[in-house]
């Protein structure tokens, strides 16, 4: 085999272990949160309409609230039931998954505070704890990411050459890692939304006819590398940008 040139460093334990366990934990809560409110939802639907109607079109807090107070009478119907049951079953896991995020939330913030490079990401505009995290994950340490090409390539906002002839083109890089990839996307997003200087870049990008997926992919292009560089000045004095494995325990 070919020795690389460049040969990455492997991934440190620690503190960038705790905040992949914690963002991992955090996604999958969110999926089954997500299904559980759905099944709710779906069930709602189809109760019986003495039910349904104290149900529909309330926020979903007054609505586990009004599902915990059900009760089945003696005379209660097999259908009614059956309904209340399966709806407290479901109100109940949501309001486990719920509470699950209000517990890993602080958590991961508090982890994140902890890095080097954490306080310096929470300061730029559209990263927030969980944003900040994944960029950590990614990044990982010094060494393993050579330079900011590589974090971009990495991220898969690199574009790639696709010319063909005399005719030249980049295409778009579906490669990469896809969580550090989601990150950028939604720093990119908020920053359209609510950053004057994105959104002044984003006015003259349109005025030279560049459509609003292009503009874009360029600014989560010119993130990975600003954000590259802040983490790496951040660890700069930190020859691991992370601690100790017993200290994150």
């Amino acid at each position: 085999a070919l020795a690389r040139e460049h040969q990455a460093t492997p991934r440190t334990r620690g503190l960038r272990e705790a905040l992949r366990q914690v963002l991992v934990t955090r996604q999958a809560v969110l999926v089954s949160r997500t299904k559980a409110i759905n099944e709710l939802k779906s069930l709602i639907v189809v109760a019986p309409e003495h039910l349904r109607a104290g149900l529909r079109g309330v926020p979903l807090a007054k609505q586990l609230t009004r599902i915990a107070g059900l009760t089945s009478p003696a005379d209660a119907t097999v259908e009614h039931r059956v309904t209340v049951l399966t709806l407290q079953s479901i109100a109940a896991r949501v309001e486990f998954l719920l509470e699950q995020t209000t517990q890993l939330d602080p958590e991961l913030l508090r982890l994140v505070k902890e890095h080097p490079a954490g306080p310096t990401l929470l300061a730029e505009p559209g990263v927030g704890p969980v944003v900040a995290a994944q960029l950590l994950v990614s990044w990982s340490h010094r060494g393993r990411v050579r330079n900011e090409a590589a974090f971009a390539s990495l991220a898969g906002v690199a574009p790639l050459e696709a010319s063909s002839g005399q005719r030249s083109r980049h295409r778009l890089n579906r490669g990469g890692d896809r969580d550090l990839n989601r990150a950028l996307h939604t720093v990119a997003i908020t920053r359209l939304r609510c950053h004057p200087e994105s959104r002044s870049y984003e006015t003259k990008r349109t005025a030279l006819g560049k459509t609003h997926r292009d503009i874009r992919r360029s600014l989560k292009r010119t993130l990975a590398r600003r954000l590259y560089r802040r983490i790496q000045a951040a660890t700069a004095t930190s020859p691991t940008g992370s601690i100790p494995t017993s200290a994150a325990a």
